[in-house]
């Protein structure tokens, strides 16, 4: 039996215990955990325990790679039953082989075997020899595959003559052999299975030494690695007896990479894979396998991984309306190279267990196109039905996703992915958006590269994003299901392809001089290793979905050359409508960039639905895709009413194997400013479009009006979307962008409102011409009634006509009143949309205060608030600032705040009443001009003879704490490194406000004592305070402050003395009774706890907590609902996504993709740590559960039990019933 053992713990329980006590990182930008740097000393760990295991194990029995002998009945019994469905597709694929054999037998002759790319042998070999294992009565079958068999095992090696130095093909052979022989043992003669033995010895032993030479042996997370890791694992697995030791060798080689493989998944929080959806299924097919095989024969248990959790949505939220085609990033086909019904099965059956796995599985397996460029490839097809039939669990009914059938968003924050409308059947309102902008190598692996975390990653040479293409900014629309803009698919890597911007002139134009597109192109692969590719980039801005209208937006200035001086390139996506999808681009040069030109290109692969030209109103160029009658339509034009003709071509380009036929539309802007706006409308045959056209062009953003099926639609988006306060000046909230259509107000990312229509602006009662001929005829009536009576007046003539005059110039002024306020025309517009945006502001932004955010984060210590710093940190948006720290602590003045927690309530009246004025500005400087207050920090540098300076605001608690006696150098060295990162982390703040200066602080108090003077916070912040208060499980958070680590926290803070202090007579109590009424009652119970001699850690502390807690949600209670969020932070790590989205609405700022990829990753990956309490994981935070002793529960629930309740923490019971359940 083999050793159990957990692939992740390889690496991390090296570090476990030194990083549980570890102090936060000092920096704003990143968080990356350092793991154990000496691999040697992992790989020896690694070596005893692989080596244990083998030793334990007998020689090798066959069949043994997926299931023993004395499972074979179950499965012929299940070819009958349960997976009738799965036999029959196999029996189709065995009875396809047997009628053409001479296309799937191999050639006879190795020189026609070699001639051509040859996976196709080694793929058909598992499910054929299923199918025999399956129905040993067919000898026919059995025939042919040992044919098969024999001719594979003839030839001198399975390479490809014009492709030596590609092993793929050999892992494909090696895979599908000796899977086979495994399979096929019983059924073959002694000749055979030596021949056949020695024949997967030799490739083995091969392929094992090409693994020591070849780019693939080092390149993580790429097809070829995966598919030949594999392909030496089967072979060791199934030639393991014998020479024991040296298939052992091969294992171990296999091991040590998919480890390290799944390692680096783990930081992908998306489930996906940056080599797009075909090639991702292609590399899934091979680390499914091993994760299988090596949990069967080594006792490696990886389906814990969070990369696998996730990897479902990788093939479900990509799929286009129908469940045939799938998104097209990266190179790749229509859909799938290999699965993917057994990559979904193997999820359902050990990861997700939920049914979904399987439901999808079926839905594609039922809608496969028979014929058309979406038929899986002979070569392929078949590959993974044997991995497929044995991993299926009938027992999982097959079920949608939540929310099925609805049009949906799904971002992959790691992969710069966003689509909407995916897993959907193929109905006429049922339509697919995707967007990419992201990271080269995707996010995690981008960062691995440039933080360098991990010293057995070397830089780029770790990983090959040869198949990612130069499609930052890039985008597809299949309105209705009909694909009207999609990507180029597998191809040469040119931006042009890719439905993305290129620019002319450039000086470093390397293809289609004077033109340059994205970094990295021009050739069969993405150049990743050419100059600046490295570092090259897009990123989602924001993305966000309210009822059926969609914003994305994304900056891709930094995927394109230097020398071209782009200060940015963003593309903005509304689909307002299932059928109608606005595209604006806003290019922003230097005033010395050498661009003039700037060219979009649209494709599209279905070129028996031509473009053709198209005029929108006789006024703006187009083209247009007529399908059986249906319309399809987009023209263009830019800020200022240009719209050029555009170029409707066709192109062969080199694909696989083959060429593949695209056509495009090319339009061309010239631009002479340094600023450009290029609006492009697509939409289907069931919209009318009767208007489009910019109605503002300011420097901060753009406002767009449409007129849709008669409704009249503003879109305005800002696009200097790194600088809060313009984007809350500009759009009233912190977002960025939003609609207002039939009197209501969608701000994206935030939500929608109805709104006041403005009369003079939307609806005018009287028409102008109306009202003057009114007035006129007024005028006349009075006049002609003066003169008829002016016997009776005694007016003289002279006065009648002063007063005609006045009456004639009252016209005048109430004419040019009427026309300031209904004016309609261009000439008015900008006037009239800055009323409007004044107007929306102050009557819609109740409950949206316009005012900038000053976030707070309080809590008690241990209760897990740190981890809310993923949300802030390297944001364009705000500054994460630690207090204390040594440069940032709390002024000394007459009241002492200790650092773990006390009790003393400090109002709104303390404001008014000056206490604590010295306090009252540190803070007001603080959060009022955060740059200046950095600025005026002093920090102080060590001297050259090592004479160290003391920072003077060192706290207390730090000064009264006993150490051990150190001699003069051990001093000075701790002290100037303690010095050295406080100074580093002041000047990181001050890089990264000088960078944003408009970003909002975060101040995150370590201090329990805080929780309880919010509202003095917030007489002295004023309406911009946003209080988050962290609270925890009080059965989790004394497990953590007891027993997490060691030394604990308990006794590291020296809690019981802390606590005794707060009742001393020289101590806080009367420090808070000199003010009446400032000491928190809620700690009464507490301090009869500690006079009690029964009492124990586990008391005392349960007491604290209520006692705080209720303080706090007392005290706390009377804010408003705007300046308060209490948050738990079990949401936080449990439902990641949902409570950052709550926190992004309370604060009124989008969730970026960015930060919800980085509270992602410290929630779900286990490989984020905290202070004093180690990983944080869904798992972790329950481990209270099953280490902390039962009558200790039992205690923490008797005294805590009324607030649990109200915070809604069950008590352990439930919790048991509940899981049983």
């Amino acid at each position: 039996m083999a050793i159990m053992f957990t692939g992740h713990s390889l690496f991390l329980a090296l570090v476990m215990l030194a990083l549980s006590t570890v102090e936060e990182s000092a920096s704003n930008y990143s968080d990356w955990v350092a793991f154990a740097e000496n691999v040697d000393q992992y790989e020896e760990q690694k070596l005893e325990a692989f080596r244990t295991s083998e030793k334990m194990k007998k020689a090798v029995i066959h069949p043994g790679l997926y299931f023993n002998a004395d499972e074979i009945p179950a499965l012929r019994q299940k070819s009958r039953t349960s997976h009738l469905h799965l036999f029959r597709t196999i029996r189709s694929a065995v009875s396809a082989m047997l009628s053409n054999p001479s296309y799937y037998l191999p050639p006879p002759k190795h020189t026609d075997f070699a001639a051509k790319w040859n996976e196709i042998y080694g793929n058909n070999l598992p499910p054929l020899a299923l199918y025999c294992l399956l129905c040993p009565e067919d000898k026919a079958a059995l025939d042919f595959v040992v044919e098969y068999m024999d001719r594979m095992a003839g030839y001198k090696d399975w390479l490809v003559e014009n492709a030596p130095g590609d092993e793929v093909p050999v892992g494909h052979s090696l895979t599908g052999f000796a899977t086979a022989f495994d399979f096929l043992y019983a059924s073959l003669d002694d000749g055979r299975r030596q021949k056949y033995f020695a024949k997967i010895w030799t490739m083995s032993e091969e392929l094992y030494e090409y693994s020591k030479v070849r780019s693939w042996g080092k390149q993580l997370l790429h097809n070829h690695q995966a598919t030949n890791m594999l392909a030496l694992l089967v072979g060791a697995l199934v030639a393991g007896g014998g020479t024991e030791s040296q298939a052992n060798t091969w294992k171990h080689a296999v091991v040590d990479v998919m480890e390290k493989t799944l390692f680096l998944l783990n930081h992908i929080v998306d489930g996906s894979l940056d080599e797009g959806v075909a090639y991702g299924s292609y590399t899934a097919k091979s680390i499914t396998q091993y994760i299988y095989l090596a949990q069967r024969h080594f006792g490696i248990n990886n389906l814990g991984n969070n990369w696998l959790k996730m990897h479902f949505w990788f093939y479900y939220a990509t799929l286009l309306p129908g469940f045939q085609r799938t998104v097209g990033i990266a190179d790749s086909n229509y859909n799938w190279f290999y699965g993917p019904e057994s990559q979904l099965v193997f999820l359902d059956k050990f990861v997700l267990k939920n049914g979904m796995g399987n439901w999808l599985a079926q839905q594609i397996r039922k809608h496969r196109p028979k014929d058309g460029p979406m038929v899986p490839s002979t070569a392929q097809r078949w590959s993974t039905l044997h991995t497929e039939y044995l991993w299926y669990d009938p027992g999982l009914t097959p079920h949608p996703p939540p929310d099925y059938g609805h049009a949906k968003m799904h971002i992959f924050p790691n992969w710069g992915v966003v689509t909407y409308g995916a897993g959907l059947p193929s109905t006429q309102t049922n339509t697919f958006v995707s967007f990419k902008s992201g990271r080269l190598g995707g996010r995690a692996v981008y960062d691995i590269v440039h933080f360098q975390p991990y010293s057995w990653i070397d830089g780029w040479r770790s990983f090959n994003p040869g198949h990612e293409h130069p499609d930052q900014n890039s985008f597809t629309f299949a309105p209705n299901g009909q694909v009207f803009v999609s990507e180029a698919l597998y191809g040469p890597k040119l931006s042009h392809l890719n439905n993305v911007l290129v620019f002319a002139p450039s000086p470093t134009s390397q293809c289609n001089q004077p033109w340059e597109g994205q970094l990295g192109e021009c050739a069969q692969w993405l150049k990743w290793t050419g100059d600046e590719v490295g570092d090259a980039g897009g990123e989602i801005i924001a993305a966000s979905q309210h009822e059926e209208m969609m914003f994305v937006s994304g900056e891709a200035a930094s995927a394109y050359s230097s020398a071209m001086k782009l200060k940015s390139v963003y593309r903005s996506l509304l689909l307002l409508n299932p059928q109608t999808l606005l595209v604006v681009d806003h290019v922003e040069k230097e005033e010395n960039s050498p661009i003039n030109s700037i060219s979009a290109f649209f494709h599209n692969l279905d070129i028996d639905f031509k473009y053709v030209p198209y005029k929108f109103m006789n006024k703006y160029n187009g083209a247009m895709m007529d399908v059986w009658d249906a319309h399809y339509k987009m023209f263009w034009l830019d800020h200022h009413g240009n719209s050029p003709v555009a170029r409707i071509q066709e192109a062969e380009q080199a694909a696989e194997f083959k060429k593949r036929w695209t056509q495009f539309v090319n339009v061309t802007f010239t631009t002479k400013s340094t600023t450009a706006r290029i609006a492009y409308l697509f939409y289907g045959p069931y919209v009318n479009i009767s208007s489009c056209r910019f109605i503002e062009d300011a420097r901060s953003g753009f406002q767009m009006a449409l007129n849709v099926n008669d409704t009249e639609t503003i879109f305005s988006v800002a696009t200097d979307y790194l600088n809060l306060r313009t984007r809350f000046s500009y759009l009233g909230f912190g977002g960025y962008a939003k609609v207002i259509t039939q009197g209501k107000v969608t701000r994206f990312g935030l939500g929608t409102e109805v709104v006041e229509k403005l009369a003079p602006a939307t609806r005018i009662v009287f028409p102008f011409g109306f009202k003057v001929n009114v007035i006129v005829g007024l005028v006349l009536g009075i006049s002609l009634a003066i003169l008829a009576f002016q016997w009776r007046f005694y007016i003289s003539f002279s006065k009648l006509l002063r007063w005609i005059l006045i009456l004639v110039i009252t016209l005048w002024f109430v004419e040019l009143v009427d026309v300031w306020t209904s004016c309609t025309q261009p000439i008015c517009a900008k006037w009239n949309s800055d009323l409007t945006s004044a107007e929306h502001s102050a009557r819609n932004e109740q409950g949206h205060p316009v005012s900038l955010p000053d976030v707070v984060i309080t809590s008690l210590p241990s209760s897990g608030a740190e981890i809310l710093k993923q949300l802030f940190f390297n944001s364009s948006d705000f500054v994460y600032i630690r207090i204390p720290t040594g440069y940032l602590d709390i002024p000394e003045s007459e009241f002492e705040i200790d650092s773990f927690v006390d009790a003393c309530e400090w109002k709104a009246s303390d404001v008014q009443r000056g206490r604590f004025r010295l306090l009252q500005g540190w803070l007001q400087s603080l959060v009022k001009d955060t740059k200046l207050h950095l600025q005026n920090i002093h920090l102080h540098e060590t001297s050259r003879n090592n004479k160290l300076i003391q920072h003077p605001a060192s706290s207390k608690d730090k000064k009264r704490r006993p150490r051990k006696r150190e001699s003069i150098v051990e001093q000075r060295n701790r002290l100037r490194g303690s010095l050295d990162k406080d100074a580093e982390y002041i000047k990181e703040l001050r890089r990264h406000l000088a960078f944003y200066p408009s970003a909002r602080p975060v101040l995150s108090l370590s201090s329990g004592s805080w929780t309880l003077k919010l509202p003095f916070f917030q007489e002295i912040i004023g309406p911009s305070l946003r209080a988050l208060y962290v609270v925890r499980d009080p059965r989790a958070w004394i497990y953590s402050v007891l027993y997490k680590s060691q030394p604990s926290l308990y006794s590291l803070r020296k809690v019981p003395q802390r606590l005794a202090m707060l009742f001393k007579a020289e101590g806080r109590k009367d420090k808070c009774s000199l003010n009446p009424g400032t000491y928190a009652f809620e700690y009464e119970s507490l301090r009869e706890e500690l006079s009690d001699s029964n009492s124990n850690a586990v008391s005392v502390m349960s007491h604290l907590w209520v006692a705080n807690t209720a303080a706090a949600l007392r005290i706390n209670g009377d804010l408003l609902p705007a300046n308060y969020l209490l948050l738990k932070f079990e949401d936080i790590v449990e439902f990641p996504q949902k409570t950052a989205e709550t926190i992004s609405t309370f604060l009124g700022i989008p969730l970026s993709p960015a930060s919800l990829n980085q509270i992602l990753f410290a929630t779900s990956t286990n490989l984020f740590y905290l202070p004093y309490e180690g990983e944080v994981s869904p798992v972790s935070i329950h481990a209270w559960r099953h280490n902390m002793p039962r009558e200790e529960i039992s205690q923490v629930e008797d005294i805590c039990s009324t607030l649990m309740d109200h915070l809604g923490y069950p008590k352990f019971t439930a919790i048991n019933a509940a899981g049983q359940q």
